[in-house]
């Protein structure tokens, strides 16, 4: 990789960046600098990706939000705690949690819990539960959902 990028090829080089995969801002000038771009450089970079629609916070965050949540399984609280780690406003999180729909939220939450709590190989109930709580409130789900769904699960247990 060459050390010095003209405008032209650095805008060219983070477009295919940004068209690859939706980006937040943060994350393309954090490349832009690692490209030794300087802060007017990345100005104007910014201003024209913003303006050809290469980057857009809200069309970001939707995506972010609905992979994390589909793929990885992610709870609202941890989305939440990602999306403004990269500097995301609220206001653009609370419509980005609007795209994950509260059947299939609650779909998601109850398949992972009851397969979690199920893998878990632990005699005392006391460890077993103590583990499934920590795994389910790391992935950002309520602490009300869970510490609900683990009396349910220990009363169809027994």
């Amino acid at each position: 990789m060459k050390d010095v990028f003209s405008i032209k090829e650095a805008v060219q080089k983070i477009e295919f960046f940004c068209a690859y995969q939706e980006r937040c801002h943060e994350e393309v000038v954090a490349k832009l600098r690692s490209m030794k771009m300087d802060s007017n450089e990345i100005d104007q970079i910014m201003v024209h990706l913003i303006g050809e629609n290469f980057i857009n916070e809200e069309r970001f965050a939707c995506s972010f939000a609905r992979g994390k949540h589909r793929i990885k399984h992610w709870g609202k609280i941890r989305i939440t705690n990602e999306l403004k780690f990269r500097n995301i406003s609220q206001t653009l999180i609370n419509t980005a949690l609007k795209e994950i729909t509260p059947e299939e939220y609650l779909e998601t939450f109850h398949t992972l819990s009851e397969r979690h709590w199920e893998s878990i190989r632990e005699n005392s109930l006391l460890k077993k539960r103590k583990k499934f709580c920590d795994y389910m409130l790391r992935r950002g789900f309520e602490s009300n959902l869970v510490y609900d769904k683990v009396k349910e699960l220990e009363m169809s247990g027994q």
